[in-house]
């Protein structure tokens, strides 16, 4: 019986469901409250009423009509907008959530399903060892991404059982966060930087985390690919508009993964969003560095970015023949005596791959006359209707444009054209065999892209003069600190393209026991037959066979950070204005229109240029203001115009880190960029 005063005029019933596992315990609650009661006192109210004895610190009250936590607890029900018609769910903010890694491993994990998506995801890298996490997010996969794999599992007769990392003692389990000496500067080494197996006892570093040596392991190292028949099985973008289908399922960084409606023990994908590798160190990143990896490799398999044949071989010589085996060899694990470790170390220390961009500091030498290349090119303009007209001509770079003239007697006088190279284009077009190094420029004016060709006689004058224009696009001249290490990128890459016929190479291509189709894309592994593919595989190893594990992945990380798509994620887009559809390219510091039917870039537009950005939500249309009076609107179609809002204020937020940071992130400052004001 209930007292009459409790009738009271304000008072009204409120039906609670409780998430628990005592079946012989009534789930559903009716409380007698008031508007001015606070979420805590509910909650109180509610477990005095259950009467089960057991820890309840990790419930929350979940608001099923609103999609959304009720989490301040000092806030009343008037405050929160709660009625006698709401229907709230008493359950707990930690879920189990399977993650498939970019290696394709699964692990099963407990997640904040209360957080937001940009907390979360920094406690599942603190469990997983994988340091700067703002790196990387969580992706929903799209129902067309996995059509063709549902049809292929209903072909199969047999079940087939995935390989699950169970993680789920992990310290987000209680809530905690993983221990922030972890990634302290002042550590000692935490993985051997050759091999990348965990230092001798430094396993202890993980006593707070469930990575045991063996699960690390999975973790950084790469294993045995997958059969040319499991990869036909996977979803391959054919077109740009496939493409845009990756990135359509992002999360939204500023909500929870109840709120977005994702459920307990669903399957995400852990990807690295941004493109951007901060601070890469052997030393500490082992995980993350072959994670980076494993994501750059699958890509360049199912053709998620597009790579010459060329470059195919090279990414295969050191993933199939250097990689594999050395992953799978206890050799590598004892690849160095103790007498090598520090000049290797020291070495490698200099490989430590900083993507520019993802640095804030503009340090430039002291040079009061700004470097200038002076050279002999040829000039390839191509024309409609005729043939492409190549003509030789004296080239002068300086700050960020190039001139040229008839002949270098002429250069004292006006050039026949001056190019500003600033906000451009620039796109390698090599073939090392055919001793070929051209650099495609497409360079922004009034009505689209101009193309201009520019080829070069050897290696050195094309490391130059790439170096020099990739940087006069981002606005920089070869006076920054940047110049010559880009030099030094572009060399190394070619000198990995560069190989000979070895007849000792290719003398018993039967003799490696793994299928070279495993390596290469399947439209490569159809052209040519299996001993032919292991013959040229071979061939191109020899110029990566002597380097280190770690060195090797680290190589194909830049490789792949050459190639002229690098770093794209795409969208279908309507501009304002436009009765078409365009595909726009969002990259670390640039957006790209591209046409969605022939592929080529259509205007630039750089980061550095831009004023301000916003959302009108009502319309779902971005907005961006650039200098110069220059205004885009867009309304993005294959994925929600937030995912792109987010990405534009991810990569602003990006590059305002520093090594002096200590890793500690203004989390409030990313979603102020990224947040929107929906």
């Amino acid at each position: 019986m209930i007292s009459s005063s409790e009738y009271g005029s304000h008072s009204w019933e409120l039906l609670v469901t409780v998430d628990h596992h005592h079946e012989e315990v009534q789930k559903e609650f009716l409380l007698r409250v008031t508007g001015d009661l606070h979420i805590g006192g509910l909650m109180l109210k509610l477990v005095e009423q259950i009467k089960i004895p057991q820890d309840w610190s990790d419930y929350a009250l979940w608001w099923e009509q609103k999609k959304c936590w009720l989490l301040k607890t000092h806030w009343t029900l008037d405050k929160c907008g709660v009625q006698a018609d709401a229907k709230l769910f008493f359950t707990t903010q930690h879920k189990m959530l399977r993650l498939r890694l970019p290696n394709m491993k699964t692990v099963r994990l407990k997640v904040s399903f209360s957080s937001m998506v940009f907390r979360a995801v920094s406690d599942i890298c603190k469990i997983l060892n994988i340091r700067r996490s703002e790196e990387l997010s969580l992706l929903k996969q799209s129902e067309d991404t996995l059509k063709k794999k549902k049809k292929k599992d209903k072909n199969s007769k047999e079940p087939v059982t995935e390989d699950i990392l169970n993680l789920c003692n992990s310290p987000v389990s209680s809530g905690l966060s993983g221990s922030p000496g972890l990634y302290s500067k002042t550590m000692t080494p935490i993985y051997d930087p050759i091999s990348g197996t965990p230092a001798s006892s430094t396993i202890t570093w993980f006593s707070d985390s469930p990575l045991t040596e063996q699960n690390c392991s999975i973790l950084a190292f790469s294993h045995p690919s997958c059969s040319p028949e499991t990869l036909a099985e996977m979803y391959q973008p054919r077109t740009l508009a496939d493409k845009a289908k990756l990135n359509a399922g992002w999360l939204d960084s500023s909500r929870s993964l109840m709120e977005q409606g994702i459920l307990e023990d669903d399957q995400l994908l852990l990807r690295f969003k941004y493109y951007t590798f901060f601070d890469l160190n052997p030393k500490y990143d082992a995980v993350r560095i072959n994670q980076i990896y494993e994501q750059a490799r699958w890509a360049i398999l199912l053709e998620e970015i597009d790579c010459t044949e060329e470059e195919m071989l090279i990414f295969a010589a050191l993933q199939a023949y250097h990689v594999s085996k050395l992953s799978l060899s206890s050799e590598a694990q004892d690849f160095t005596c103790e007498s090598e470790v520090d000049e290797v170390e020291a070495a490698l220390s200099n490989l430590e791959v900083t993507l520019e961009g993802g640095s804030a500091s503009n340090i430039l030498e002291d040079i009061t006359d700004i470097p200038k290349l002076a050279d002999n090119l040829r000039l390839v303009r191509p024309r409609k209707l005729s043939l492409k007209a190549i003509k030789p001509y004296w080239f002068v770079f300086k700050d960020t444009s190039v001139s040229y003239f008839k002949n270098k007697e002429s250069a004292q006088g006006e050039p026949i054209e001056k190019l500003n190279l600033k906000g451009c284009e620039v796109v390698p077009d090599v073939n090392v065999a055919a001793k070929k190094f051209g650099i495609k420029l497409l360079i922004p004016v009034a009505d689209g892209m101009n193309e201009v060709y520019l080829r070069c006689d050897n290696e050195n004058q094309y490391a130059r003069w790439m170096a020099a224009c990739v940087l006069a696009s981002k606005g920089k001249t070869m006076a920054d600190s940047s110049y010559h290490p880009e030099v030094h990128k572009i060399l190394s890459f070619l000198k990995m393209k560069n190989w000979t016929m070895s007849p000792q190479a290719v003398s018993d291509p039967e003799s490696i026991d793994m299928k070279p189709e495993c390596f290469v894309s399947l439209r490569y592994a159809k052209k040519y037959k299996s001993k032919q593919l292991a013959a040229h595989i071979l061939e191109a190893h020899q110029n990566v066979s002597h380097m280190p594990l770690v060195e090797a992945k680290l190589r194909f990380i830049q490789a792949w950070q050459s190639l002229p798509e690098f770093g794209l994620s795409y969208y279908v887009v309507r501009f304002k204005g436009s009765k078409k559809d365009d595909v726009l390219g969002v990259s670390y510091n640039r957006l790209i229109r591209i046409d969605i039917a022939t592929g080529d870039p259509i205007t630039t537009w750089r980061f550095s240029n831009m004023k301000q950005w916003n959302v009108n939500w009502e319309i779902r249309q971005v907005a961006i203001e650039f200098d110069q009076n220059v205004s885009i609107a867009f309304t993005c179609l294959s994925a929600d115009c937030k995912i792109i809002h987010e990405y534009i204020g991810g990569y602003i937020f990006l590059s305002t880190r520093s090594k002096d940071q200590n890793e500690t992130l203004d989390e409030d400052l990313f979603h102020k960029l990224t947040g929107g004001q929906e």
